[in-house]
Parts: structure tokens; sequence; C-alpha cells
């Protein structure tokens, strides 16, 4: 069955407006059966549309559990636990301490107010970070209407919380999470939006639990493939810096790795057969590579993983870079791979 895909823009600080339809739902999907490589191919493997697959999806999904903040009175230096807990993730994070502030402060808020909405931290930074860059866009840092604001209050990260816990959602089970940022920010780039929170939101709760990783190569890769969501699929494209619209599958986890200073072979296939492999047993770690294909002929796709069974992805023509599940029931998922 393939669904209807809705179309989402990516807006004009993104590098221009790019109208691409958006994946949700089941779907069949030709790229996860044909040869989507930029090199001299040969004849293109036939189209199994009676196959449902699986990594052209996006599976309703709410970011994994982060670091906590610091709780308490203030100790020695006269700095409370949450400043403190602020100054240690600011800089990993890449987000303004009193930003972070904010955000705690939020969720501290909402779980003495509203507990069964689980509303974290992280999906407010996710969202700070789609609606202005953490305030440095000036303005409206989370991005709250008028309306909204009136309603729920003078303070942006607890009346974000409060949007976002309306009605009785829960925010700590994928539906409610999904749902709950759609309706926090309707409109044409909504699916775009909603990406850019998951992305960011999912970004930030891993680098809370390990924040030592922040300056690594395969987080400046992650943070690069994040940076292109919406811009289109463009077949052998290396992106807007090389001339290209976009990028295609190995095209963006080339560039991002480019731009952590680390070379990648050009295609999928010859990606996967430079890369040192991740173990079968173990799930990939944010910035492993994940490929799909046949190891004993041909890789003919592959995504950049994220974390929480999620990957950026590059898909198909016609299609925007995106996030999708990685794994699906029915694909043909071949491992993953580990640049750095």
């Amino acid at each position: 069955m393939t669904t209807k895909p809705s179309s989402w823009a990516r807006g004009a600080a993104l590098r221009g407006l790019v109208a691409l339809p958006l994946v949700a739902g089941l779907a069949t999907a030709g790229w996860l059966l044909a040869d989507r490589s930029p090199e001299p191919a040969p004849a293109p493997l036939p189209v199994a549309r009676d196959v449902a697959s699986g990594p052209s999806v996006l599976e309703v999904s709410a970011p994994v559990k982060a670091q906590e903040p610091g709780q308490g009175a203030s100790g020695q230096g006269g700095k409370s636990p949450l400043q403190q807990w602020a100054e240690q993730l600011a800089g990993p994070l890449d987000i303004p301490a009193n930003a972070l502030i904010g955000y705690a402060n939020g969720e501290l808020a909402l779980r003495k107010e509203d507990p069964s909405c689980h509303l974290s931290w992280v999906t407010l930074a996710g969202v700070g970070s789609a609606a202005s860059d953490h305030g440095r866009g000036g303005g409206n840092p989370l991005g709250l209407s008028a309306a909204q604001a009136k309603k729920y209050g003078d303070d942006a990260a607890t009346a974000a919380g409060r949007a976002l816990c309306a009605g009785g959602t829960d925010l700590g089970a994928g539906t409610g999470w999904w749902k709950a940022i759609a309706a926090y920010h309707p409109g044409s780039d909504s699916e775009l939006f909603r990406q850019r929170v998951l992305g960011m939101a999912q970004l930030y709760a891993t680098l809370s639990l390990d924040p030592a990783s922040a300056s690594s190569p395969r987080v400046k890769a992650t943070r690069f493939a994040l940076g292109q969501l919406g811009l289109p699929y463009v077949w052998g494209g290396n992106g807007p810096d090389a001339g290209a619209a976009g990028f295609d599958c190995s095209g963006l986890t080339k560039a991002s790795y480019d731009s952590a200073g680390v070379a990648l072979p050009r295609t999928a296939d010859s990606q996967f057969r430079a890369l040192p492999p991740v173990p079968a047993s173990e799930e990939p770690r944010l910035g492993d590579l994940v490929f799909y294909g046949s190891p004993a002929t041909r890789i003919h796709h592959v995504g950049l993983y994220l974390g929480n069974g999620l990957m950026i992805n590059a898909p198909t023509e016609g299609q925007a870079i995106q996030i999708h599940t990685y794994h699906s029931k029915g694909d043909d998922y071949a491992g993953a791979g580990r640049p750095a």
C-alpha cells in the first residue's frame, strides 16, 4: 500500500524554498531495490512493486531519555546545580547556558503541573533550535504564536511546555509527541519543523549523556547532515556548495564526513566496503552509516544513523532529505559501518 505523501517546505534561511514530499506510513519505495549510485551502473534492477519496504518510512518516535537537569540549593561558589548543569552542557550542545536553564525550568514546571505529560527539556531545546537557533535569531525564541503566549503565560519555555502538553498529551510516547509538535507549529512548513525538532532533540539527548563526544567527527558529521533536512534528493548531487540543489544518498554521507575532516569514497557500495563493520549484534551508534542491498553483489543505498532507530536519509527523486526509521521488517538492510 502506498500512502499519499504530504508536502513540506524548507525556509528561506535554509537555502531557499523547496516543496518536496515527506513519506509517512508504510510505502513501497523503489530506492530500496533500484540502483541510486552516481557512478556508471549496469542495467537497473527491477523494482518489485509488490514488496512492502522498510526504512523509507518514519515510524512515530519520541526522543530518548536525556541527562536530568540539576536540582537543589546553591552549593560551593554560589551556583545552583541547575546552573552548573547548564554550564557543563552549553558548549557540547552548542546551546547558550541561559537557554538551557530555561528549557530545564520548563521541564521542571511541567513535572509539577502535568506529570503525565513527560515533557523533556530536549523537546523544548529541539523547538528552540528549529524556531530561532535558541534565541540567536532574536524575537520569539520558541516560536510561540500570540494566542499561545496569551493563553499559556509569559515565560516562554513554560508556556511552550503547556502548549505541547495541552489536552492530556503524553510526550513520552511517539504518537503523542509527533501530534503535539504538529499542533504547536501548524502551517506549510509543519513537517519540516517537526523533523528538525526531532533530529535536534535526539542529538541533544545523546550528547547530554556523552558530552565528551561533541567534538568528534561523528557528531560533526551528524550536525552537518541535520542541517541539510529539506533539501531535495538529486541523483549524483554533492550539495549546494558543489553547485547542486541537494544530495543523493552517498553524496550526503560523504559531504557530512568531509565537513568533519574524514574522507569517504563517493558511492554507497564503495563506502560499505571501505568502512569497518559494526557487529550485527550491536545497534549502530550516532554517526554510523547504515547500508541497504546485498553485500555479496551491490550496496545501493546508505543513510547516516541518528540514534533511537532513526537515520538521516536522502531517499530518492521527488523527495527531500528527511529522517526515517532505519530498519523495518522486509527491507534489505545490509549492516552498518563506522567511519570514525
